[in-house]
């Protein structure tokens, strides 16, 4: 074993690959991070050395302590989190809003849309103007392969093995091939075989088949090397990428990235696939204006429900235009004609018509994404272009299986990765380095430590001289951005504020770890890290009816930086309370809805232990929303928490104006409790 030993605490890294590699160096944990501790029931009975749950009431009693009845009765039930509650809406905003629901008027300014036309087209979900062509380099780009499909040239699309990468290359490879592309091809990298991005073993491979025209598709904007070195073979390549920029943009035949400083595009925040979407866009009214897109057969919102699929699998803001993406695509999902998305919700257990965002997030987009972690990728692109029912349910039931076998190996892994980090867990960044950890489930790994621990993470598989690995970030952190400060260490890197992907030598993870902790600390000291929930509103009995629930769903898609908005009901009448689940470890109650809505359903999943704390009245943090069983609909309340009356919450201070319009706001119930989307649901 190859240990490295930095200040106080030792990194371990095996050197086979019989055993575990432990954490790097942790520094002593922050003491300006506060941390909410629970101290145990010490039993005083002489002679007992138990506590907490083990401690004997009775010991208590004998040893002349607090009588066994008056130990017995639970402590008054206390918020789990802090609870932040959005100042009201300024007045201008109601005014011009006075035909909405007030409820939806104080989440809209909680997502600072004080503009009440931002607002309205909030409301609206209206795309803005979403004309392709104002994008930096879609006029070279749409030329240059209305050139190669009048040439007849083969095209290769190059894509990404996770859902949104699977879904653009299929949605390209549509589009193209219905404006007249006769020869249309796709490469996905093998997430073990080649890792993410660019390769120029790819480019030359596709180069030596014929290909003189790559178009990439969620990945590219790093590859200026790789980029170079086959343009001396006579191969262009037109890139199509949303994530953070490099220093210096590829030497590309076109580059198409909305974060482009030259770029006149007013929307920035668009996935892999909602670019693949607007070069889609832009060939096919071209096409139209020429009096051939109609012989196609194909308009572009035809493309929408895998642009839907995409946008929310990989956890781009649903603001702006993503969120008009994801309404649009919703709707044609219900509805889809594709063999393999009607097979994939099928096998999902979902029914077509019943598809919301949330489902995307959890049933839909891990599904597409298992078949890159376990297997190849290549299965889900085959089952998004079959036209063949029968194969089609072929390759979803083969995507299930891999799924499962997902399930269970991001589990075991996030169990090890928390014993590796045990007594750790302070440091201002989390890295965890394994031989065993699957290169597949890394980024889930990491997305769940970033959730239960509140602090950026990254989760490494060490294979020989080199280790490959995912890196998570929460709201504080921009994590691109502390690698491209680490980028001497790392032989590859890229991806966003909040997810990113590296790959570094063996020698250099001490130094990263250091130097990433370092970084992370600087840009998290002075900060209260405890979890919060982030409240748009406070109601009470008469305002958690029908309407209200028919109001919200204007707010609808949720999901990543537009979370189901948080509400605060104090002083809830408690009519009766129930346990539920296998191990009744699930919380039902039924409140005082009053006169309008009479008893109101709620549930608080893994809250079971909180009965018997539970008085006549209490406070609770909830969303609405609406459940079906057997054809009956009645709003029910889903609990993220709840308090005894009187339970303190603290003032947030107003959003800055118009921030939610271009998802650049963290809205209420985001920065800490995403309720909408977690980030483990995903690559």
């Amino acid at each position: 074993m190859l240990a490295i030993s930095l200040n106080t605490v030792a990194m371990t890294v095996t050197a086979s690959g019989t055993g575990s590699a432990m954490v790097g160096l942790y520094p002593a944990p922050r003491r300006d991070v506060h941390r909410r501790r629970v101290e145990p029931v010490r039993c005083v009975s002489r002679g007992c050395r138990k506590t907490g749950a083990g401690a004997s009431p009775r010991g208590l009693e004998a040893a002349g302590g607090t009588p066994y009845n008056a130990v017995m009765a639970p402590p008054p039930l206390r918020p789990t989190r802090r609870w932040r509650l959005a100042p009201s809406p300024p007045e201008p905003l109601v005014q011009a809003l006075a035909d909405t629901h007030p409820v939806v008027v104080r989440v809209l300014a909680a997502l600072g849309l004080a503009d009440p036309a931002a607002a309205r087209a909030c409301l609206d979900r209206s795309p803005g103007d979403d004309n392709p062509f104002r994008m930096a380099g879609m006029d070279a780009a749409v030329a240059r392969l209305r050139q190669a499909i009048r040439g007849g040239e083969p095209i290769a699309v190059y894509g990404d093995y996770d859902a949104d990468g699977v879904t653009a290359t299929a949605l390209l490879t549509e589009a193209l091939t219905a404006v007249g592309a006769a020869d249309v091809r796709q490469f996905i990298p093998h997430r073990e075989r080649d890792g993410y991005g660019v390769h120029a073993h790819a480019l030359e491979a596709l180069a030596r088949q014929g290909v003189r025209l790559v178009v990439t598709v969620d990945c590219g904007i790093r590859a200026a090397r790789e980029i170079d070195a086959v343009a001396r073979r006579g191969l262009e390549v037109i890139v199509t990428d949303h994530h953070a920029l490099p220093r210096d943009l590829p030497a590309a035949t076109a580059v198409i990235n909305p974060r482009r400083p030259d770029c006149r595009y007013g929307y920035h925040d668009l996935a892999g696939v909602g670019l693949a979407f607007k070069l889609a866009q832009a060939l096919l009214r071209v096409e139209r204006r020429t009096r051939r897109g109609a012989a196609s057969g194909l308009d572009e919102v035809d493309l929408l429900d895998l642009a839907a699929l995409g946008t929310v699998a990989d956890m781009v803001p649903l603001v702006g235009e993503n969120r008009s993406i994801v309404h649009r695509g919703l709707e044609r999902l219900r509805t889809t004609s594709r063999p393999g998305l009607r097979a994939l919700i099928d096998a999902s257990g979902l029914r077509p018509d019943a598809v919301t965002a949330r489902a995307l997030g959890y049933d839909l987009g891990p599904r597409i994404n298992a078949a890159g972690r376990v297997d190849d990728a290549r299965t889900a692109l085959d089952l998004l272009l079959t036209r063949d029912a029968a194969e089609a349910a072929r390759l979803a039931a083969s995507i299930e299986r891999h799924n499962t076998e997902r399930r269970a190996a991001q589990d075991e892994a996030a169990q090890a990765a928390e014993a590796r980090l045990a007594g750790h867990t302070d440091a201002p960044f989390l890295l965890d380095v394994s031989p065993d950890v699957p290169l597949g489930v890394v980024g889930l790994v990491a997305g769940r430590l970033v959730e239960r621990h509140y602090r950026p993470a990254a989760v490494l598989r060490i294979d020989g001289d080199v280790a490959r690995g995912s890196a998570r970030s929460i709201p504080e952190f921009d994590m691109v951005a502390g690698l491209d400060q680490v980028a001497d260490l790392l032989l590859r890197h890229g991806g966003h504020a909040r997810a990113a992907g590296f790959t570094v030598h063996r020698s250099n993870l001490g130094a990263l770890r250091d130097r990433l902790s370092a970084l992370a600390a600087e840009a998290l000291r002075g900060l209260d890290l405890r979890p919060a929930l982030d409240i748009a509103a406070e109601v009470e009995a008469a305002d958690v009816d029908w309407p209200l629930a028919a109001a919200l769903e204007a707010l609808e898609p949720y999901g990543q930086g537009n979370p189901a908005p948080l509400l605060v009901w104090r002083g809830a009448s408690v009519l009766s309370r129930r346990t539920f689940g296998s191990a009744r470890q699930h919380l039902g109650l039924r409140l005082d809805g009053g006169r309008t809505s009479g008893p109101l359903e709620a549930v608080a999943f893994h809250r079971g232990a909180d009965f018997g704390a539970i008085g006549d009245r209490i406070d609770v943090v909830f969303t609405l929303g609406v459940n079906v069983w057997q054809g009956t609909r009645r709003l029910e309340l889903k609990v993220e928490d709840l308090a005894a009356p009187g339970a303190a919450i603290e003032s947030l201070p107003r959003a800055a104006d118009g921030a939610g319009a271009d998802g650049a706001s963290h809205g209420p119930g985001q920065s800490r409790m995403v309720t909408g989307v977690p980030m483990s649901a995903h690559s």
